[in-house]
């Protein structure tokens, strides 16, 4: 069975950028309060990533959430790993686990 075109397209995205948040909205204008605090969090470590509006791209918005098997959006990737939507990142932020999983990547941030 071949893979479908959006999870193509999710795949190179996860595998081309080291960090990357799928999300509504784009990361100088999020449009919901959970991609807004993901985005918040990355910002505050001074991590690099790639934001992907889903709202733009109903097959991608749906796509995602099968990708994952994660019913929610926004959602972090890091290294082509799925991390958590909202709340488990803004657990890791709080509690440091997040720095750890971007040191243990190389993923340059902030102290």
């Amino acid at each position: 069975m071949t893979e479908s075109a959006v999870n193509t397209r999710i795949r190179q995205e996860i595998e081309t950028f080291p960090v990357v948040l799928f999300m509504k909205g784009s990361p100088m204008f999020p449009q919901c309060g959970f991609s807004a605090a993901v985005v918040g969090a990355l910002s505050q470590m001074g991590v690099q990533f790639k934001g992907i509006d889903v709202l733009t791209d109903p097959e991608l918005r749906q796509g995602i959430k099968e990708f994952a098997n994660w019913p929610t959006i926004p959602q972090l990737y890091v290294k082509g790993e799925f991390v958590g939507g909202c709340d488990i990142v803004r657990e890791m932020y709080e509690t440091g686990e997040l720095q750890k999983l971007f040191d243990d990547n190389g993923i340059e941030h902030k102290s």
